[in-house]
């Protein structure tokens, strides 16, 4: 059986970024957009994917998330623009 881990990046007006990883991307994104899980992302408002990458293997994209936490936000922004240079919310009319 196939599964699909996603390392994912989200942001909110002012670029504030976040980096996490999930299994289930469209639930992840609606919990954050609905701020139903306290923390960082509720508190700064990053309701917004503006990056997101798939993986077969979850240690895969565990090891991609820490090495991404692990950049110079220059280099984060840079990545963020090579998918998406507007910072558009990508999962702009999943919910509707």
């Amino acid at each position: 059986m196939r599964r699909d881990y996603y390392v994912y990046i989200m942001a909110n007006l002012h670029r504030t970024i976040y980096i996490g990883v999930t299994n289930n991307l469209d639930r992840r994104v609606l919990e954050h957009k609905q701020r139903s899980v306290p923390g960082f992302t509720a508190k700064y408002g990053l309701a917004e994917l503006v990056f997101h990458e798939p993986f077969s293997d979850i240690r895969d994209a565990i090891a991609r998330e820490k090495e991404l936490k692990g950049w110079r936000r220059d280099k984060k922004v840079a990545l963020i623009e090579t998918m998406n240079p507007e910072w558009h919310d990508l999962s702009e009319g999943w919910f509707k």
